[in-house]
């Protein structure tokens, strides 16, 4: 790996510790927007920008769901936060600037509730004491403030859905789900309001979809069903809407947090990113996903971090691995997905992870977070941990001992690098780990489409067009990208940008019949839909599971009309080596595949055999 180049928040010296920056030296850093290049998120110039990040929460709520919300005993550790980001009654916002540079971050994570966007109550003058310019106004613009003097001082800030109403995350709180306590279309309709507020900040950089999606009393979250508890599909359309509001935000997407019932004998755990593997997001800009994940000590694969009564298990906990166990498992869970040139490939950000510090004295926690950061260094792993600011009391004890900055009622500071704090080492190593720098090389994708149940359209030119193929489901690639691959019988397809030809102007073909089979037949006995000459497929559709049209797009230069077949009836025809040839996007179904730098020109299929019309050859051809 190269070292820490221009995009980086902060540079190894000698000691290991990471070099301040100033709000001015952060800001001339980076610009943005932000993108991803295969697992790397870059700034608008292409240079690695490594998400060095805190959580700053608050704006999400404290409330513990009874009794008065503004009795401490009645809000986690304490604290009660007004449904502002926490601190502002403590400390002025440009002295915790200063204190969150002196920690090397270069963005920040800031959670907020559903709630925060409709609340038209007026924070309390105590919530903001230290800051009387926001006295009067509303948490939402207490939140605009924050965001404003953060993007100001040269960070990136990612916007976080935590929770539906302002009571503290994370178990059954009427916050599990993206539609717990709400529709669909009202979390959907927020994400919108939210995209559209922040647009003209180009330092607002992220859309981080919704906190932990989990298990509610009754019913689990699922990956690919296309029902009302399916967050594959519902973060596939969130992040569309966003990025044909704002194409210029990252879309982040937690997996699933929690599924089962957590006692011993029945189904119950943490897949997190697991599903991916097989089942991954295709979003209008291949270049806007990144998927994050959660680890905490305490919590584990199997286990819900419950220590006792219901809810508690005999499953290991993370802190239970031995450093090599636990590197394994969050490769597992997680960091799978960086491996290059698959159809899940994306940045990875783990975007809260933390350990009790000044104080603490649970050695396996302290082993735990010793071994994962050494992970998440040795993996050079975009970060976020949680949390940043906390309390501390009237007799100089921590409410919060996670919070890196914690500061009393008259503002003094007890943080991580005051000495005294275990962590300090840890995080030193962290966040001066030598890591890629400097500029990314581009990189092709590998998307893949999902029609097993739904329609999957992720062209910004079709989704403006009526339905192409009425009564069928239909996918079509992103317009960067070409059809490549199909599998058989699961209705599953794969798309790529590798040597990708320029798009012709005019009007895209759907074809439903032989009429473009001209150059001979090149798949005797069986029906074909086959594109125009100069053309190339772009999306599929399909009745039931049989072929019903192919989605054809011009090309701004001649295309060869030579080609050959690849016939996939009887096994796996997939190129050895290039696209997303290590992975599997239509498990337990054999698929075909043109090799990278060629265009999938037809597809033959038969009723005969009581092969169902599903595809068993493809056409492909050079590209040059």
């Amino acid at each position: 790996m190269g070292a820490p180049g221009a995009a980086a928040a902060s540079a190894v010296t000698a000691a290991g510790a990471p070099t301040v920056l100033t709000g001015p030296q952060l800001a001339a850093s980076w610009s943005g927007p932000l993108s991803t290049r295969g697992r790397y998120i870059v700034d608008a110039n292409g240079n690695r920008f490594k998400l060095k990040a805190g959580n700053w929460d608050g704006a999400q709520g404290h409330y513990l769901g009874s009794g008065s919300t503004t009795d401490p005993a009645n809000n986690e550790h304490g604290e009660v936060s007004y449904d502002i980001p926490l601190g502002l009654d403590r400390v002025p916002l440009a002295t915790i600037l200063v204190d969150l540079h002196g920690l090397g971050l270069n963005a920040i994570r800031l959670p907020f509730a559903d709630a925060l966007i409709h609340d038209t109550s007026v924070v309390p003058d105590a919530a903001v004491a230290a800051n009387p310019q926001l006295r009067g106004d509303t948490p939402l613009q207490v939140y605009d403030a924050v965001v404003a003097a953060l993007t100001g001082d040269g960070f990136a800030v990612i916007l976080n859905n935590h929770t539906t109403s302002y009571r503290w995350c994370c178990g059954l709180d009427g916050n599990e789900r993206w539609n717990s306590g709400q529709t669909t279309e009202a979390w959907e309709s927020d994400w919108l309001f939210m995209v559209n507020r922040y647009r003209a900040d180009k330092r607002v950089v992220g859309a981080d979809l919704r906190n932990e999606v989990r298990r509610d009393t009754t019913d689990d979250p699922n990956w690919g069903w296309y029902d009302a508890h399916d967050e594959y599909a519902a973060f596939e359309e969130a992040g569309n809407r966003i990025l044909q509001a704002d194409p210029d935000l990252l879309v982040i997407m937690e997996g699933i947090n929690w599924y089962g019932i957590p006692l011993n004998g029945l189904p119950h755990g943490r897949p997190m990113l697991t599903p991916v593997a097989n089942l991954s997001n295709t979003l209008i800009d291949s270049g806007k996903l990144v998927y994050a994940a959660h680890f905490y000590a305490y919590t584990g694969p199997a286990n819900s971090g419950a220590t006792s009564g219901l809810g508690a298990t005999s499953d290991p906990r993370y802190e239970d691995f031995t450093p090599d166990q636990l590197a394994q498992v969050v490769s597992q869970e997680a960091l799978f997905v960086t491996q290059s040139g698959q159809h899940f490939t994306a940045p990875v950000w783990v975007s809260e992870f933390g350990a009790a510090g000044r104080g603490s004295t649970d050695t396996k926690e302290q082993a735990w977070f010793d071994a994962f950061t050494n992970i998440l260094a040795a993996n050079d792993t975009d970060f976020a941990v949680w949390p940043l600011i906390g309390w501390t009391d009237a007799s100089g004890n921590l409410q919060d001992n996670w919070a890196l900055l914690s500061y009393d009622a008259r503002g003094h500071r007890t943080g991580l690098e005051d000495g005294g704090d275990w962590r300090a080492a840890d995080w030193d190593k962290l966040v001066s780990a030598p890591s890629a720098g400097g500029p990314i090389a581009p990189v092709n994708h590998w998307n893949m489409l999902d029609l097993d149940h739904a329609d999957y359209d992720v062209s910004a030119t079709m989704l403006a067009q009526p339905d192409w193929s009425s009564g069928n489901r239909k996918g079509d690639c992103p317009d960067s990208e070409r059809l490549v691959a199909l599998g058989r019988s699961d209705s599953r397809g794969l798309c790529t940008d590798a040597g990708q030809p320029q798009k012709a102007a005019g009007a895209w073909t759907v074809v439903t019949d032989e009429r473009y089979v001209t150059e001979g037949d090149w798949a005797s006995g069986y029906s074909k839909l086959q594109c125009p000459d100069n053309t190339f497929a772009v999306g599929y559709s399909v009745h039931s599971n049989a072929m019903a049209a192919l989605l054809c797009a011009p090309s701004a230069a001649p295309l060869p009309t030579g080609g050959h077949d690849v016939w996939f009836d009887h096994g796996d025809n997939r190129p050895s080596t290039g696209g997303s040839t290590a992975s599997d996007w239509a498990p337990g179904y054999y698929k075909g595949q043109c090799a990278d730098d060629e265009y999938l020109a037809g597809v033959a299929y038969t009723w005969n055999w009581n092969d169902g019309g599903v595809p068993d050859a493809l056409l492909c051809r050079p590209l040059g």
